[in-house]
């Protein structure tokens, strides 16, 4: 998953051979033709176990109803869901001058890539509104017969020091694991010498921890199926979060959602969650990625949330509260330019978003069983498009979710995003 994300995250390149495209402007008589395309998303491509809707959305709405956003976006009236794509275009970059103020006490992880070093930015200018920074910097692969942990040239001291001086963020690497499993779980040196790698450049780097990816490779590899491999990497995981906090740091962990409502043996469940809760800070949840090329459709349906949700933590009504606090619901700041035919198109970021807007000036649609905005449009090519990418009122939806649930989130990733997003937070 982590590949599959970065990229996904790095669709600078290919949203630029995007932007060359003489993309044409939609042709009389599209719109009733828009409309069916959408119903079509929705029975088609949000097909997934039914929750009580009627109950979520009277307590949502109610929730969002007594939200105190902030006030410069309030009074301009554009937390809506009929939405303009030329408000969009005017508002945008007018964040509000107050950079530090806090919307929500959970705790908050925003990733940072080097491939969008607007996120550098955003994390000094914003720093007061996260609690957890994770730039992602580091992976643990294999070399010979040992290890060697990749990265250091990314890790910016300067923009750490920034940080520091101007709020209280942890700052918490991300480091993939790369490192074959079979070899890595089954060799007792190997594993000690992972996490004495890690925990090093910790003290070396004057990091607060870590965010481990590892659990969306173990599963790619096959090696989550055999029950004794997966006791094995559950048990790395909390060796690895134990040692961090011996010397005082945090760790976070990367978990994938259950793809379906009867947990596979592969997947990360509530369980495991049990299991590691005392040697992890945080769950980094990846609500995100719903659909992809192949499968065209929203990024993060509400109905889909919930479930996993449910599927992690029992009812929102009866959780452990202090378990949840531990889980970060994953948000995107990224969205999606999906073909509807030809399973081609993939991520796009805010600046490749706002240049469709300008040129295509296209009607936002609001799929209320998503919980998400989307238009259409055709290239030059005459194929249809569906583009999806978040707004103020799809992730202040999953905020106040999150606020529902009792727990956290974690933005992926912030370099991608709107200014005027991070006034939601």
């Amino acid at each position: 998953m982590a590949r599959r994300r970065e990229k996904r995250s790095s669709a600078t390149e290919s949203s630029e051979r995007r932007k060359n495209r003489d993309e044409s402007k939609p042709r009389d008589g599209e719109p009733d033709s828009d409309r069916r395309l959408i119903t079509i998303f929705v029975i088609f491509f949000i097909v997934i176990p039914a929750v009580s809707m009627v109950v979520y959305k009277v307590k949502l709405e109610h929730r969002v109803i007594e939200t105190e956003e902030p006030s410069s976006i309030r009074q301009k009236g554009i937390i809506k869901t009929d939405i303009h794509f030329q408000e969009i275009l005017t508002e945008h970059s007018k964040a509000s001058e107050n950079s530090s103020a806090r919307h929500y006490d959970y705790p908050v992880l925003a990733y940072i890539t080097p491939w969008n070093s607007k996120g550098y930015d955003m994390a000094k200018l914003y720093n007061s509104k996260f609690t957890h920074l994770s730039p992602v910097w580091y992976d643990l692969k294999s070399q010979g017969n040992g290890l060697v942990l990749e990265g250091r040239h990314n890790a910016d001291k300067g923009w750490i020091q920034e940080l520091r001086s101007r709020g209280n963020a942890m700052i918490l690497p991300r480091v993939v694991l790369e490192a074959v499993p079979e070899e890595l779980l089954r060799k007792k040196k190997l594993r000690a010498k992972a996490i004495k790698l890690i925990v090093t450049e910790c003290k070396e780097m004057e990091y607060d921890g870590i965010v481990l990816e590892s659990w969306s490779r173990w599963a790619g590899y096959g090696v989550l199926h055999d029950p004794d491999m997966r006791k094995m990497a559950l048990q790395f995981v909390k060796q690895l979060g134990d040692a961090l906090h011996e010397q005082h740091m945090q760790f976070v962990y990367v978990i994938g959602p259950p793809r379906s409502e009867k947990l596979q043996m592969y997947d990360f469940g509530p369980d495991d969650l049990q299991f590691l809760r005392d040697s992890v800070n945080g769950f980094s949840l990846m609500t995100y990625d719903f659909s992809n090329a192949q499968n065209p459709g929203p990024n993060a349906p509400l109905k889909w949330i919930d479930l996993t949700l449910k599927l992690l933590l029992g009812s929102s009504n009866n959780v452990d509260s202090s378990l949840a606090r531990k889980v970060l619901l994953g948000i995107n700041f990224y969205g999606n330019d999906f073909a509807i035919s030809g399973g081609d198109g993939g991520a796009i970021t805010g600046r490749d978003y706002l240049a469709l807007l300008q040129k295509q000036k296209p009607t936002l649609h609001w799929d209320k069983e998503s919980g998400e905005h989307l238009f259409m449009y055709r290239d030059d090519k005459n194929i249809k498009h569906a583009v999806f990418y978040p707004t103020l009122m799809s992730i202040l939806l999953r905020l106040e979710n999150a606020r529902l649930w009792g727990i956290g989130i974690s933005i992926w990733e912030i370099g991608q995003g709107l200014d005027y997003f991070f006034d939601l937070l």
